[in-house]
């Protein structure tokens, strides 16, 4: 008996060194894997701009047209330090991204709710679902122009007109997250006596998480769009006016200089979303 429990000892302790190195192992490949994705998007971003700044040094391209990096840079430091002419660069910026926000609630909160009660009542669902395809079908320029007229230049017209492109996009998600959850869990809850409100709470919404979380990402982004066009159309500050403003005195290297700025800030705030939705989907397997 000795000897056959000193073998599985001894079979044990092979086991958890070879799993230790296994592991091992594996981190240091995700670790390298991790450093080549870092090094080849450094890579392709030095290429586009060195290239971009190439052509237009050697006049393959027109900078008054497509300006250059080097010019781009500039202006980003001199709206930094002597500001835009609206005023400061982090005025404009905290007035975009403040539209921004109260637009992605807004219409998220609501996206949600909407798909939620459409998605667990199909009478709703029925009535409502033609007038839901006529509003995601006028074009959103059109909108903006309506609530700009309706609203006035100030904060009120670009947040409706984000709302608005938030609105749907969570909506289709929320809906469709609900339409998908498991029918049997869904049972299996009714059988065990849980309530409609229960069913929806414990079972339905967790179950469509993935699906709204998941548009969030996305509509973000819409609703960044929507600000930003609003104070295209018409506003008297944030980064949609500097865009305005430059191409109207045809300054390229303004323009390109606002879109980075727009796109610092989209970024910023998806990493966030990312940080949230790891946070909430702690429970989920770990994609491979």
């Amino acid at each position: 008996m000795s000897q056959v429990r000193n073998q599985a000892q001894t079979i044990d302790k092979l086991s958890a060194a070879s799993l230790a190195t296994v592991e091992q192992e594996a981190q240091r490949k995700i670790k390298q894997r991790y450093w080549l994705v870092i090094s080849l998007r450094v890579a392709i971003l030095v290429l586009t701009l060195g290239g971009w700044e190439l052509a237009a040094r050697l006049q393959w391209i027109d900078p008054f047209f497509f300006s250059q990096p080097s010019l781009i840079v500039v202006q980003i430091y001199d709206w930094i330090v002597e500001g835009t002419s609206q005023g400061p660069l982090w005025t404009q910026v905290l007035v975009t991204l403040e539209e921004t926000v109260l637009g992605f609630l807004i219409g998220s909160v609501a996206g949600v709710i909407c798909g939620i009660l459409l998605g667990r009542n199909k009478l709703l669902s029925d009535v409502f679902s033609i007038y839901i395809q006529v509003a995601n079908s006028i074009p959103r320029v059109v909108l903006g122009s309506i609530f700009v007229i309706a609203l006035g230049l100030g904060m009120a017209s670009k947040v409706a007109l984000a709302v608005v492109m938030v609105f749907f996009v969570v909506f289709g998600n929320a809906f469709q997250g609900v339409r998908e959850a498991d029918r049997y869990m869904i049972a299996n809850a009714q059988i065990l006596g849980a309530s409609p409100r229960q069913v929806t709470m414990s079972v339905v919404i967790p179950s469509a998480l993935s699906w709204i979380l998941a548009s969030l990402h996305v509509s973000f982004g819409f609703a960044l769009v929507g600000a930003v066009v609003g104070e295209f159309l018409g506003s008297k500050q944030g980064i949609g006016l500097l865009i305005s403003t430059a191409q109207g005195a045809f300054n390229a290297s303004g323009v390109f200089a606002a879109m980075i700025v727009l796109a610092v800030v989209a970024l910023a705030a998806d990493y966030l979303l990312t940080t949230l939705e790891k946070r909430l989907l702690k429970w989920r397997p770990v994609a491979f």
